[in-house]
């Protein structure tokens, strides 16, 4: 029987949390709204099953949900993950065999595995708007894709071609679509507010839009092919798995500590999917080349130093992350819309904030 997260908040004490180390974790954020760039933003920390805290700053209420960008990867990760455990989906299968039409061009060798470890060889392979919303369509673009390596050989972000492959791999194995998967296997048994391809006519009123940083010059020129491409209302709707993702911080944490709390998850493949499966260098135009990246499946092993070597996640556009850390079954969310032209806020102070508001994060525990 599902065991439903609760959004009631408890005393962070009373689960190992030192409260005035939350307060400044929660006061940096609030900074960079009221005498800072952001527009808005929302932070969110669980520990033990429990929600510590929710804050939401700006434009906003606890109800907004952001677009989650990259850094909601784990969510799709989660879904995945959930087909494992249901006995659906196996990492060694070729994804040609579930879906056949993938199996061109020499993409018949592509396991899961590769696919949800960015190591597939088809990292940029493209499906574009509107042929999104048609799944006979998306179905002729991946027959079309091409490898540009072999797979499992090397370590590129399959920034959205592997989030389609996962999305159509649920609804040839349930015959659901990936929005009514996330909603009614996931979201709804555990009373949580995370939808992709969110209608039109509802995200004036629930999702926070996005927004040029507070100070960017009136008619500066964006990035139409960013994160930006995500502020027109019918290309939200269309709902691409890996960045359109719409959820509250506080639904995040809450999904992470469902996955360890609940009973829907098989506490192995949970284990093996935040596991190292591939450790290569990252190459390919996102993320730091060159780089040494531990990825697990479809999330990758990156905390910040304040937290342990097992923690997983992800981050994402502007400068937003989610994280676990399951050594102390700590789990934090943060989520802003306040955009640069490129959409990446790469600039100092953009870094900066990533890496400070999650270090803080795991600087939290008593003791």
């Amino acid at each position: 029987m599902t065991a439903a997260p609760s959004r009631e908040l408890v005393d962070p004490e009373s689960v190992g949390i030192h409260p005035g180390r939350l307060a400044v974790l929660i006061e940096r954020v609030r900074q960079d709204v009221d005498h800072g760039p952001l527009p808005s933003a929302q932070i969110a920390v669980a520990k033990d099953g429990h929600l510590v805290a929710f804050e939401s700053f700006g434009d906003t209420t606890p109800a907004t949900r952001y677009i989650t960008q990259s850094a909601g990867r784990p969510i799709l990760a989660a879904c995945a993950w959930k087909l494992m455990s249901d006995g659906l989906l196996d990492i060694d299968e070729h994804v040609a065999d579930v879906i056949p039409e993938f199996g061109t061009n020499g993409k018949d060798v592509v396991t899961y595995r590769n696919v949800l470890t960015h190591s597939g060889g088809f990292p940029m392979a493209p499906i574009r708007y509107p042929d999104m919303t048609d799944r006979a369509k998306r179905l002729d673009w991946m027959s079309r894709w091409r490898l540009t390596f072999d797979p499992g050989t090397e370590l590129h972000y399959h920034l959205t071609s592997a989030g389609w492959v996962i999305a159509d791999t649920i609804e040839a194995r349930t015959g659901m679509t990936l929005r009514d998967y996330l909603t009614k296997v996931i979201s709804e048994p555990l009373g949580l507010d995370i939808e992709v391809g969110v209608p039109v006519e509802k995200q004036a009123a629930t999702v926070a839009p996005i927004l040029p940083l507070v100070g960017t010059p009136d008619g500066f020129e964006v990035d139409p092919w960013g994160p930006w491409f995500f502020r027109e209302p019918e290309v939200l709707a269309a709902g691409e798995p890996s960045h359109t993702i719409c959820a509250t911080a506080a639904d995040v944490v809450l999904l992470f500590q469902s996955l360890y709390h609940s009973g829907m998850w098989d506490p192995a493949v949970v284990e093996l999917a935040t596991s190292a499966v591939v450790e290569m260098p990252m190459g390919g135009d996102y993320g730091v080349k060159g780089t040494m990246t531990k990825m697990g499946l479809f999330v990758g092993r990156d905390g910040p130093p304040t937290a342990s070597d097992r923690t997983w996640g992800h981050g994402g556009a502007p400068s937003s992350l989610s994280w676990h850390d399951p050594e102390v079954d700590l789990s934090v969310a943060f989520y802003n819309n306040g955009y640069p032209a490129a959409g990446y806020d790469t600039a100092r102070a953009g870094r900066n904030r990533s890496k400070i508001v999650s270090a803080l994060a795991g600087d939290i525990l008593l003791g």
